[in-house]
């Protein structure tokens, strides 16, 4: 499954006509996305509450470094916060 969001990311600057510069790491740079984007497109952070839902990692989890390498994953057997065992 794909994020529908990814993040959270700084804000730069606030362009005052709903654009906002974004602070993205250099891997998404790479790619060639720009880092200016209309707020709709935005949504503010709110961190999991761990009352609510025990055990959700704080930290997102991030972008890997760029990898030529791919995997496939057929199964996951276990997932605690942000580590996984895959097979």
């Amino acid at each position: 499954l794909v994020p529908k969001y990814i993040g959270p990311y700084h804000i730069l600057k606030d362009f005052s006509n709903e654009l906002f510069q974004l602070e993205l790491p250099a891997s998404l740079k790479s790619r060639g996305i720009h880092n200016v984007f209309h707020a709709l497109l935005l949504r503010i952070h709110i961190l999991n509450d761990n009352h609510l839902f025990p055990g959700h990692a704080e930290n997102q989890i991030g972008l890997m470094k760029d990898s030529n390498s791919k995997w496939a994953v057929d199964q996951i057997k276990f997932q605690t916060d942000t580590l996984f065992q895959i097979k």
